[in-house]
C-alpha cells in the first residue's frame, strides 16, 4: 500500500521549544488510513492536520472501541532523527487490537508511516535538552451504528506533538498517592491493553490525588487491594537491599516498552532484577528497616521518574528530594541512547533518513 501525501499550504507558527509542556501543540500534518471488513486497511495518506468529520452515531462515542500508542522522535546533536523501538509499539498495538476486537495492522507498514510523517514534519522536532517529538498512533471504531458489537470500519491515525517534560518538575522526584479504594484493572479485564477506557476510569483517583497534593496515583491489585501494580502513566521499580523489584505482568499491568528496556539494561549491567508480586506491606516494612533504597517509574512520556514520596493509609514513605543514583544512571543511559549520545548496544534505535 502506498501513502499519498498532501502537504499543507498554511504552515503553523512553531511554539517556543523551551516552554512546550506536554501535548499542547500539534504539527502541520497527520497520517490517516481506513479499514473496511471486506477490503482491509486502505486509503493511506498524509494530509494537513485537520478535524475529523464523524456521524453522531459513530461507535467509538458510544462503546469505547479506541486504542492508542505513544513513542517519540529525537533530534541528535549532529541533526539526525532517531526513533526508539517503534516496532515494539506497533506489535503492542496489535495485542491491544486483539483484546478490543479490532483489526491488526501491518507492523512494518506502520513503522514506515511513522517515519514518513516524522520526515515531513521534521522541522517540528525540538532540540532543547529534555524535549522530543511525541508520536501518537491511535485507532477508533467508525461504524454509525448503535447496536452493541465490534465495529466493521475503523480509522488509524498518527498525530505529532513537540513536547517537553511530562511532569512540570522534570527529573526531580514526584510524590505519589497510593489509591485505597478505586482500582485500575483486574486480571481478565483490559489492564494489559492500551485502550482509552482504562485512562478514563483512572481520572477519579487522579483527581483525588491532585486534591491531596500528589502528582500521580499508584494502583493496587483489583481483588485484594494489597499488591502493587503500576502508577497511572508508568510501570514502577523498587530497589530493596540491592535487588531491583518490579511487579510481574499478570494480565492487569501494561507491558511497558520502557519497562522492558530498563529490565534488559539493568540485567546487562549485572544487577539482580526480579519480576514478582510485591505488596505495600512489604514495601513499608522495607522502608522501616532502612533497606528501601530507591523507587522510580518508567514510561514513554517521562522515561524515568524518581519517586520521592508514597502516601499510603496515612503513612508516608519518604525517599528523599534527590534523584537516586540508579534512577539517574538508567535515565542518562536510556535518554543517551535515544538522542544518540550513548552507543546503542541493543539495536533499539531506528533512524529516520
Amino acid at each position: 500500500m502506498e501513502i499519498t501525501i498532501e502537504k499543507t499550504t498554511s504552515p503553523k507558527t512553531k511554539p517556543d521549544q523551551n516552554a512546550l509542556g506536554f501535548g499542547k501543540y500539534f504539527t502541520d500534518h497527520m497520517f490517516i488510513m481506513d479499514y473496511e471488513k471486506n477490503i482491509g486497511w486502505h486509503n493511506a495518506k498524509i494530509i494537513p492536520y485537520q478535524p475529523i468529520p464523524l456521524d453522531p452515531a459513530t461507535a467509538v462515542f458510544h462503546y469505547g472501541q479506541a486504542i492508542f500508542e505513544g513513542l517519540k522522535a529525537y533530534r541528535t546533536d549532529d541533526n539526525r532523527i532517531l526513533l526508539f523501538r517503534p516496532s515494539k509499539n506497533m506489535e503492542r498495538i496489535n495485542i491491544t487490537n486483539q483484546r478490543m476486537c479490532m483489526p491488526d495492522v501491518d507492523v512494518d507498514f506502520c513503522v514506515n508511516a511513522i517515519k514518513e510523517i516524522v520526515r515531513i514534519d521534521q522541522d517540528w522536532i525540538p532540540s532543547a535538552p529534555g524535549t522530543a517529538l511525541y508520536i501518537r498512533p491511535f485507532i477508533i471504531a467508525t461504524d454509525p451504528y448503535l447496536g452493541v458489537r465490534a465495529s466493521q470500519t475503523y480509522k488509524f491515525m498518527i498525530i505529532l506533538s513537540p513536547v517537553g517534560a511530562y511532569y512540570p518538575q522534570g527529573m526531580n522526584p514526584v510524590n505519589i498517592y497510593v489509591e485505597p479504594d478505586y482500582v485500575r484493572a483486574v486480571r481478565g479485564g483490559t489492564g494489559d491493553a492500551k485502550t482509552c477506557g482504562n485512562y478514563a476510569a483512572s481520572l477519579k483517583a487522579q483527581e483525588r490525588a491532585a486534591e491531596k497534593g500528589y502528582v500521580q496515583v499508584l494502583w493496587l491489585d483489583g481483588v485484594e487491594k494489597k499488591y502493587i501494580e503500576e502508577v497511572g502513566s508508568m510501570n514502577v521499580f523498587f530497589k530493596i537491599n540491592g535487588e531491583i523489584i518490579t511487579p510481574a505482568l499478570g494480565g492487569s499491568i501494561l507491558p511497558g516498552i520502557t519497562r522492558a528496556s530498563v529490565i534488559h539494561l539493568l540485567k546487562a549491567w549485572g544487577l539482580t532484577v526480579t519480576e514478582r508480586k510485591i505488596s505495600m506491606d512489604e514495601l513499608y516494612q522495607a522502608y522501616q528497616s532502612g533497606i528501601l533504597e530507591e523507587a522510580f517509574g518508567t514510561g514513554t512520556a517521562a522515561v524515568i521518574s524518581p519517586i520521592g514520596e508514597l502516601s499510603w493509609n496515612g503513612e508516608n514513605i519518604e525517599l528523599g528530594k534527590e534523584v537516586g543514583e540508579l534512577a539517574k544512571k538508567v535515565y542518562d543511559t536510556i535518554t543517551g541512547i535515544q538522542t544518540g549520545k550513548v552507543e546503542d548496544a541493543f539495536g533499539w534505535i531506528v533512524e529516520v533518513e
